[in-house]
């Protein structure tokens, strides 16, 4: 990676960016992928590149909704495998989750490559590889799904998700959770809990609130996802993505 010195500004975001190029040489991540970062990362430099009380409370709503979960599944693509994926094992584990590799620009190579990534994290339980069904009302490749997997799960989270996939397993009776900076998306608006974050700082959240919660009755639990609103999130996001136009304005 370029030598990215540590007390540059927008450090973060730079490693960010080295960690997703590797990721296409790596044959992880798709060209596709880089423009997807592109526009999330102008959604973060709005949110202050920061995690908001909101988002944080959608975190704290979706590690109980996990927990609860009878077959949780997180799904995993390009992007999220580059960036996240030693966390995303990690998190799997903490709420007793199966990982799948689901990609949109799918080639069994790609696959492969994603899964030797997971099992070098530590996944132990991998979905993905030899998908069996087909998720309703989609054509392309995101439709394939293993039975054991995202087609009988009953939570699913879709870090860095597109809009259709995550309609069509709403519309299979599935909890959807998505990371998802851009909170006008059609994956936003559609999921069960939308966590108007950064993926790299949303799955440590959840991971840590997952050791946290883990003790919480299953009574306790319900009430976190009952008084969560999905709305409400949303709303919260853009008003602070407003707060910081205003203040560029006032400065």
């Amino acid at each position: 990676m370029t030598d990215i010195p540590r007390d540059h500004p927008r450090y973060q975001s730079l490693v960010t960016r080295e960690m997703l190029v590797k990721g296409v040489r790596d044959g992880i991540t798709s060209m596709q992928g880089l423009i997807a970062q592109g526009r999330g990362e102008a959604f973060d430099y709005l949110l202050g590149e920061k995690t908001t009380v909101s988002a944080l409370g959608a975190e704290k709503a979706a590690v109980a909704m996990l927990l609860l979960a009878r077959n949780p599944v997180v799904s995993v693509n390009g992007n999220a495998a580059a960036l996240a994926a030693p966390e995303m094992v990690r998190l799997a584990k903490a709420v007793n989750a199966g990982v799948e590799v689901n990609l949109f620009h799918r080639t069994e190579e790609r696959v492969g490559k994603i899964a030797a990534v997971l099992r070098a994290s530590g996944c132990e339980r991998l979905y993905g590889e030899h998908p069996d069904r087909l998720i309703p009302g989609l054509s392309h490749d995101r439709a394939k799904a293993s039975s054991e997997g995202i087609f009988t799960a009953d939570v699913v989270l879709v870090p860095l998700e597109d809009g259709d996939r995550c309609e069509a397993l709403v519309k299979m009776d599935k909890k959807v959770i998505v990371v998802d900076l851009n909170p006008l998306s059609r994956s936003a608006r559609t999921a069960t809990v939308t966590i108007v974050d950064n993926i790299v700082r949303a799955i440590p959240n959840m991971l840590k609130l997952a050791g946290e919660m883990k003790s919480l009755s299953r009574a306790e639990l319900e009430a976190i996802v009952k008084e969560f609103g999905n709305e409400a999130t949303l709303s919260a996001a853009l008003d602070a993505m407003m707060e910081t136009v205003q203040s560029s304005k006032q400065s």
